[in-house]
């Protein structure tokens, strides 16, 4: 039974398409699965990623973010399971990295917006990206500007290195939803879309990967921007970044966990970081955990030729002490080392 049942459900969604979700009264996820992605930039994703683009169904249908190229027909069957794409309006790009921008081109060529925008570095990174016409038309939004919709507004403030020079995000105050592109967000591909459908702890682990991966080293922005988000929660409901699921239900705690990891303050844990050559390093980096470990410490003891360099940033993000040992190669440090130190770097 079991077998026929799926046989039959992929028929469906083959003849069918993909579906949106729908995440307010307004908005709906029109997003794509990379459930194959494993190393992003040196991040390594052992639960793949998501790339999240959202439908506003306003008077004039807005479409906020497109996805990675490769991702594009997945976009665009999301998208036309709410609505003919041809009755887009608008067409808003918050982040113009390629995971969010990549079929932009593509996706105005086919919708025919009456309008696209983008922050005004965005408006500056795309035309480097992108050496198309439609790119060339798109209209730079100031920090703090306001876009008609018809029946409801979507406001904007310029968030800049929320990771890149041109983040921003979105508030649709109606439907109380923040659009907070790669701020808050986590790479996991999930058929769950919210965060109350996940395990809590998991979701930590992999906000707090995301957040010492990506965001850490502006970590003294993150603190200003996300206390100023903070303000905003009496009117926000949902925040729906571009990676990962929406938080629905614990907006506040992940904003508080952000201010938490910005604040980088020292901790009762060391992280012991070491490879070798023949076996001594290794004997004294555990005669070293297991020292720390009987006055109190927690200690994290990695070797590095098995550690994804993505791994240690993120259990240094809670750490007090980096403790780093290496055999010595050609008057130098092992490789592994090397690599590890100048991702930390």
């Amino acid at each position: 039974f079991f077998s026929t049942a799926v046989y039959y459900c992929c028929v469906h969604l083959m003849s069918c398409g993909l579906n949106a979700v729908q995440l307010s009264p307004h908005v709906y996820w029109v997003g794509a699965m990379d459930w194959n992605a494993r190393d992003i930039h040196g991040f390594w994703c052992s639960r793949g990623t998501t790339y999240n683009a959202y439908l506003i169904m306003a008077e004039k249908i807005t479409l906020v973010d497109t996805v990675k190229k490769d991702f594009h027909e997945e976009l665009m069957s999301r998208i036309r399971s709410v609505v003919d794409p041809e009755k887009i309006d608008i067409v808003v790009s918050l982040h113009a990295e390629m995971d969010h921008s990549g079929c932009l081109p593509q996706v105005i060529k086919e919708v025919k917006p009456s309008k696209t925008y983008s922050s005004i570095v965005g408006k500056e990174t795309l035309a480097t990206h992108f050496y198309e016409p439609e790119i060339a038309d798109i209209i730079a939004l100031p920090d703090g500007s306001t876009l008609d919709l018809g029946n409801m507004q979507l406001e904007f403030l310029h968030t800049a290195m929320v990771h890149w020079p041109d983040s921003m995000m979105g508030i649709l105050r109606c439907d109380g939803v923040l659009f907070s592109q790669d701020g808050f967000g986590l790479h996991i591909a999930t058929s769950q879309r919210f965060d109350d459908e996940l395990p809590l702890h998991d979701l930590e682990r992999a906000a707090a990967a995301y957040y010492a991966n990506i965001l850490l080293p502006f970590a003294h922005i993150m603190t200003k921007a996300t206390t100023k988000l903070k303000s905003l929660l009496p009117d926000v409901k949902m925040i729906v970044p571009s990676h990962g699921p929406m938080w629905r239900t614990n907006r506040e705690w992940i904003m508080d966990k952000y201010l938490q990891w910005s604040a980088q303050k020292p901790t009762l844990k060391a992280v012991v970081l070491y490879d070798t050559m023949w076996g001594s390093v290794d004997k004294m980096a555990r005669a070293i955990a297991d020292g720390m470990a009987q006055g109190g410490v927690e200690v994290r003891l990695m070797r590095a030729r098995e550690n994804y360099r993505s791994d240690v940033i993120a259990e240094l993000l809670t750490a007090g002490a980096f403790v780093v040992g290496s055999s010595t190669l050609n008057r130098g440090l092992l490789p592994t080392i090397a690599d590890k130190l100048q991702y930390v770097k």
